[in-house]
């Protein structure tokens, strides 16, 4: 028979959390960049797809990863106990932001991009703040 899951083990979530906006944002980047080389400019050699995929991608984190923040967040929040779904969803936002700051570190990211990414993690975090409202919203319209 199987347990639930207690409630301090709930808190391990945080981490796979943010890695699916994570993953999302990229796999949703990549759907963009195929049909962006097949359908909406074919043609052009590797070279000209790279930089394309360079340029957009800071830009399609910003568009693609608030609606996935929140969602996420939202949807994790409501696996917490009222009083502590913002808190779940901020650290999400925050695991994410260490993930995506290291990657970008690793990968020498120019420092013009600078403004971008903090446009880009200022609307996770409200996106994640907005979430964790929503799941609490819902936690207390059940009670």
């Amino acid at each position: 028979m199987e347990q639930p899951p207690t409630p301090g083990s709930r808190w391990l979530l945080i981490v796979p959390a943010a890695l699916i906006v994570l993953i999302g944002n990229v796999g949703i980047h990549v759907l963009y960049m195929v049909a962006y080389s097949y359908l909406i400019n074919p043609g052009h050699d590797m070279a000209h797809y790279q930089a394309h995929a360079q340029f957009t991608a800071p830009y399609s984190s910003i568009v693609v990863g608030f609606p996935l923040m929140f969602l996420v967040c939202r949807w994790m929040g409501r696996k917490f106990a009222a009083g502590s779904s913002v808190t779940a969803a901020l650290l999400i936002c925050l695991v994410y932001f260490l993930i995506d700051l290291t990657a970008v570190a690793f990968a020498g990211g120019p420092g013009e991009l600078a403004v971008i990414l903090v446009i880009s993690h200022a609307s996770k975090f409200a996106a994640a703040y907005f979430g964790g409202l929503a799941a609490r919203k819902q936690i207390v319209a059940e009670v």
